[in-house]
């Protein structure tokens, strides 16, 4: 590896440098986010009361929607490294503060009992997805990784509406929050829920899953949305960059990165949340059910990703794009949902 005496660094007056040792001893430089250093703080295990910011042992930092908890377990609260991810969690303020995160019960409970989502660290990762489709120069945005076309008439998602909204909410984040399951249904209320031990919400169409994930988190600060393709491949891109699986195993073959019919760790068929693999943290990463994103394939077609309990592996893998009429019944296909920060 070639050494340098001397690294100099050029930016706009006012941007201020942060260096960090990460969890595997790599040297971490990054510019200092300016919303950081107005925000309140929230440590592990804490809720937060307002919209707050968070710092890892790592020195990494995350924004904490208002009325969310940090996850006290260690492997929960690291935002960057390899199989880390840092995961909030919606839990009445009341109930924080008892919370034994050491103990693997208490906490096995919680993963089954309130929602959760990880943050995808958008401003670590390296400049090369598309916004447009054309340009590769971006940290956030969708990844050719299967060679399609990427076009108005094939593989296409306009930077207009909510998706520039989320876009600056981005920008001005340094991330995004997505759940961290396959989104199931609550048999009483019948509302979305991101939770451990039930069946995924699947077999449903694009304009359904839409509309279900519109309605899971609303408040005045937050609200959600149905997975854009430009956060599905982001999210795919920081898996990769982060150590904890090979490009290989999300562009060739995903077969053990969990449920496909040739791995012979399940039994084709459906399994529940949590069952089905976990990476970065987040469960259910392929296979299981494909899911629906708001990424579109000419001007009549709606695009859904990875595989299903039903495909192969290295035929379906992660990054692989599949479309059909929005309002098409597709089965076994579930859904995820991000949220937007204000």
């Amino acid at each position: 590896m070639k050494r340098y005496e001397k690294i100099v660094f050029e930016a706009e007056k006012g941007i201020t440098f942060n260096f960090s040792k990460g969890t595997n001893g790599e040297l971490i430089i990054k510019a200092q986010n300016d919303v950081y250093s107005i925000l309140p703080t929230v440590s592990a295990g804490e809720y937060a009361e307002f919209l707050s910011v968070y710092t890892d042992n790592d020195g990494n930092k995350a924004i904490v929607p208002q009325g969310w908890t940090v996850s006290g377990v260690a492997k929960e609260n690291i935002i960057w490294g390899k199989d880390n991810g840092l995961v909030i969690y919606h839990i009445p303020e009341a109930k924080v503060s008892v919370i034994n995160w050491k103990n693997p019960h208490e906490v096995e409970t919680l993963k089954r009992t309130y929602d959760q989502f990880v943050w995808t660290p958008v401003e670590l990762l390296t400049a090369n997805a598309t916004l447009d489709g054309i340009h590769f120069n971006e940290k956030f945005g969708r990844m050719n990784y299967q060679n399609d076309e990427f076009s108005e008439s094939e593989y296409h998602e306009p930077l207009v509406s909510d998706f520039f909204f989320q876009k600056k909410s981005i920008d001005k984040y340094g991330g995004y929050y997505s759940s961290r399951y396959d989104i199931s249904k609550d048999e009483k209320t019948e509302k979305p829920r991101s939770v451990k031990g039930v069946y995924p919400w699947s077999s449903l169409s694009f304009l359904s899953a839409k509309e279900i994930a519109s309605t899971m988190v609303k408040s005045k600060t937050v609200t959600s949305h149905l997975m854009y393709g430009a956060e599905y491949d982001t999210r795919s891109k920081w898996v990769i960059e982060s150590g904890t699986v090979t490009i290989d195993e999300i562009v060739k073959d995903s077969t053990k990165l969990g449920n496909y019919v040739n791995n012979e760790n399940y039994q084709n068929r459906i399994v529940k949340t949590g069952e089905d693999g976990c990476i970065n943290n987040i469960y259910g990463f392929s296979g299981n059910v494909t899911e629906w994103t708001q990424e579109q394939k000419g001007s009549l077609l709606s695009v859904f990703r990875g595989g299903n309990h039903y495909s192969i592996g290295y035929t379906c893998p992660a990054s692989c794009r599949h479309s059909n009429y929005p309002i098409s019944n597709i089965n076994p296909t579930g859904f995820r949902v991000t949220l937007y920060i204000e």
